[in-house]
């Protein structure tokens, strides 16, 4: 069978699939199996198991569910509930200063953990209900929450960051470090825009009347000493060479339990749930592993990935044409796909494509994570959306949480572009440290 046929059937089947809502891992594991079995017959299935075993024993990919289970702890630790006393007591008397806060928050949580969930879920429950009980209208209170943990995988520790360069030869320090810049450079375009809109639009979020004393304010500084020393303690270690990507994870889930012993909420019930969490969390992401990565085996052993890698660089257009257009798909398939599984089932054929055009590798997975940023809160299906409906009160619908996020996307999407048109952002530090 031709290429370009064998390609539309198989690329026709996965659209249709995955509009029918099966799981995307299963999906890429089913075609990966009928294409192995038509490319090469029954000794092909030995490629499905040498995929499957290789990628379980992967030693980096063991920093997932590490990084998974420090988020879990984290949600419990108390330590939001101590950051958010600081931003209550220092910012609440300025208008929105409680969602600038919040962000602030997030960020910090986005350097502790390597997923987006532990922020959405802990804002959700504490910063959401201080806000609308103080008058905060309900989009800037939503909107500052989802896109504040969305943060956490542009952050580093990254998760999608460790599974970039598990598919690349970018190392998971130079995407760390890689993504600090840029992830600064959204928290204060975020915080930018809150404040100056509630700035203009004052009845969107009116300042606090509680009174605290210099004191006061001093007193409750002490809650930011255990995220600072969690986060200085994982990324150290690693930006230090002292420990691997996947031995500092363990670090920080380490690190982690310590927090909630320190805080007293280190119980039973809590960690069986943690540990139950990560198994879910963990297996559905190494099952989307699996199944990318046998469906790439198969689009690149059947020639289908070459074809198309070559379709594309016969274009006769500028690179950048190439490079915007595939940050326009990215930001589409966001709107429909899981960001892990579009990494896996996109990187193989596009990495190549970008480098032969001579952009870097590592300035293009930084804008991929950016691009994925947008697709965490991008409705109709983006993963933060559904989180925090989760979490709010019952009053609070859908569509309100779909509504509050497009001001951020936007906001976002500015980040991508200064990104892009000045790539220093994302790998002068890298150089830096590697000097």
């Amino acid at each position: 069978m031709d290429n370009w046929l064998l390609s539309l059937i198989t690329f026709s089947l996965l659209i249709i699939l995955l509009i029918s809502g099966a799981p995307i891992a299963f999906v890429l594991m089913f075609l990966a199996t009928l294409g192995t079995l038509y490319t090469w017959g029954l000794k092909g299935l030995l490629v499905l198991f040498n995929t499957a075993y290789g990628e379980g024993t992967n030693f980096i990919l063991l920093a997932v569910p590490l990084f998974v289970l420090m988020a879990n702890v984290l949600k419990f630790s108390g330590l939001a509930d101590e950051l958010y006393e600081i931003v209550y007591r220092w910012m609440g008397r300025l208008r929105g200063g409680l969602a600038m806060g919040t962000v602030a928050i997030c960020a910090v949580f986005a350097a502790m953990a390597g997923i987006s969930s532990a922020a959405t879920i802990s804002m959700g429950l504490i910063a959401l209900p201080s806000m609308l009980s103080r008058g905060y209208d309900k989009n800037v209170a939503l909107g500052c929450i989802n896109a504040g943990g969305a943060l956490g995988i542009l952050i580093p520790p990254s998760i999608i960051m460790i599974l970039y360069s598990n598919m690349t030869d970018v190392s998971v320090g130079q995407m760390f470090m890689g993504g600090i810049i840029p992830g600064v450079l959204l928290t204060v375009l975020f915080i930018a825009y809150i404040g100056l809109r509630c700035y203009f639009q004052k009845e969107l979020a009116p300042p606090g009347r509680e009174h605290y004393t210099l004191a006061q304010k001093i007193a409750v500084l002490k809650g930011v000493v255990l995220p600072l020393l969690l986060v200085a303690l994982v990324l150290g270690v690693m930006y230090l060479g002292i420990c691997t990507p996947t031995e500092a994870a363990g670090i920080g889930a380490g690190g982690a339990f310590l927090a909630a012993g320190v805080h007293r909420r280190l119980t039973w019930p809590r960690v069986r749930q943690a540990i139950l969490e990560t198994m879910h969390l963990s297996t559905m992401i190494f099952w989307i592993i699996i199944g990318a990565n046998a469906f790439t085996h198969f689009l690149a052993y059947a020639g289908i990935q070459d074809s198309m890698q070559k379709a594309i660089l016969s274009m006769d257009v500028s690179p950048w044409v190439i490079l915007i257009t595939i940050q326009l798909l990215y930001f589409f398939l966001g709107m429909f796909l899981d960001p892990a599984g579009i990494l896996l089932l996109t990187t193989p054929i596009f990495v190549p494509i970008v480098t032969h055009l001579g952009f870097d590798p590592l300035w293009f997975g930084i804008l991929f994570v950016v691009n994925m940023e947008m697709a965490y809160i991008t409705p109709p299906f983006g993963f933060n959306l559904f989180i925090l409906k989760g979490v709010v009160p019952e009053e609070i619908t859908m569509n309100d949480i779909y509504n509050s996020v497009w001001p951020f996307v936007a906001m976002q999407a500015v980040g991508l572009l200064i990104c892009m048109l000045w790539p220093e952002l994302t790998t002068w530090l890298p150089s830096f440290v590697a000097q």
